[in-house]
């Protein structure tokens, strides 16, 4: 079924609802903001970008999404492909791969591929998954221990001599402000779960660099005033040549987008006692990466975190993602110029936090105890995703673990026995 969850829910949609996505919508907003900013810088791109992306995206996925409670925007996950696709193409070139990125997506969609993230090895989506949280936290580095690099390469291992050879320009003003940061967002996680301790502990560590006047990087000092307005709308500049060479990076923008949001879609439904429509998220995606670009936005798909804080919040149906949405139009129509006061270290230290949770940690005991086959499969993508490239661990992954499976189908005995006849 390829019906969008809203219309669904809009038939029996009454005040006590509202009051409840209302208040989910607007605390999810307050932890989405500082992550839109920080996950835009780490990927290269201007950090409006990124609430534009969580304005945009965001709202089109609560539209269309096969999710009751599905938070749209960007996500961490897609920081390494979008710095390289940035870095190999111009930012032009990743809001031309976002867009085809969400042609394919439509067109998975409407053929009903949603379900077969389920022949995607988890393996393989762990592997590269931890890989992208170890490139996120050494590219958090420089402005997490305040070093003072000219040039900082994006090869993971061209970066860390880099970072070595930088080490004696610590400076002790901008980890304390990380690390107080870091405090803040663990603490106030443990003992107020249900509080939007992100931007909290984010403004924490900013006003610290702001009322001590500690010489420490920010927003403003770095990027520029935000603009206080959503750009116009238009569409990528193309061509065919333009197309062929982008390609495969939209494709891997694709892949992302269909196979995080389908996973963020499956954990909701395990908080929520709910149930998903797999393509109509696919289509939703497709739609919301469509919109993304024509406001030169990032890619974006469903947010395991901000989903997560949604539900806890008592979000109940994609109203709430609608009035996340349009809380963070709110705030950049009204408070951008606040957003320039945000310290470095502290949009660092909150992207440490965020890779290390993309790691899943708690996991890690099941996949020592895992199978020889896994266990491979899961330190070949990690490998390759912080070595090689995120596009070709997903590709030797993918095809390893389809072709272990299709080995284990031919090798096990089949009970069937020709007919009689």
């Amino acid at each position: 079924m390829r019906q969008p969850k809203i219309i669904t829910t809009i038939k029996t949609y009454n005040k006590s609802q509202f009051i409840a996505d209302l208040i989910a919508g607007i605390t999810v907003a307050m932890v989405a903001l500082p992550l839109s900013l920080a996950i835009a810088i780490a990927s290269g791109a201007e950090p409006e970008a990124g609430l534009v992306t969580a304005i945009v995206a965001g709202s089109l996925v609560s539209l269309f999404g096969g999710s009751r409670v599905q938070i749209g925007g960007p996500t961490g996950a897609f920081i390494v492909v979008v710095f390289s696709v940035i870095a190999d193409h111009g930012y032009d070139g990743l809001v031309l791969a976002t867009f085809m990125a969400g042609i394919i997506l439509l067109v998975a969609g409407y053929f009903r591929a949603g379900r077969l993230i389920s022949y995607v090895p988890e393996a393989v989506v762990s592997g590269f998954t931890i890989g992208i949280a170890i490139v996120i936290a050494t590219s958090q580095l420089p402005d997490f221990l305040g070093l003072s690099l000219v040039h900082v390469p994006a090869e993971f291992l061209e970066k860390i001599p880099v970072l070595w050879e930088g080490r004696d320009s610590f400076q002790v003003s901008a980890f304390a402000v990380s690390a107080l940061t870091l405090g803040l967002i663990v603490s106030l996680k443990h003992f107020f779960p249900r509080f939007p301790g992100l931007i909290v502990a984010v403004g924490a560590g900013s006003a610290l660099v702001y009322f001590s006047g500690l010489s420490v990087d920010t927003l403003g000092s770095r990027f520029g005033e935000l603009p206080s307005q959503l750009p116009w709308p238009k569409l990528p500049s193309m061509s065919v040549d333009r197309i062929i060479e982008l390609l495969p990076s939209a494709f891997v923008i694709a892949f992302l987008a269909g196979v995080e949001s389908l996973l963020s879609a499956m954990v909701a439904d395990r908080m929520s006692d709910g149930k998903h429509r797999p393509n109509a998220e696919i289509l939703a995606q497709g739609i919301a990466n469509i919109g993304s670009a024509l406001f030169a936005g990032l890619p974006a798909t469903g947010a395991i975190a901000r989903t997560a804080t949604n539900v806890r919040a008592g979000g109940k149906t994609p109203v709430a993602g609608i009035v996340h949405a349009a809380v963070i139009l709110l705030v950049m129509l009204i408070a951008a110029p606040l957003a320039g006061y945000l310290a470095m270290p502290a949009l660092a230290a909150l992207l440490m936090i965020t890779a290390w949770n993309m790691s899943e940690p708690k996991k890690w005991g099941e996949y020592a105890t895992g199978s020889s086959r896994d266990k491979f499969l899961l330190l070949l993508t990690m490998a390759l995703t912080v070595v090689v490239d995120l596009t070709v661990a997903i590709g030797v992954g993918v095809a390893l673990g389809l072709a272990f499976e299709l080995s284990n189908r031919n090798s096990s005995k089949s009970d069937w026995s020709p007919p009689q006849r």
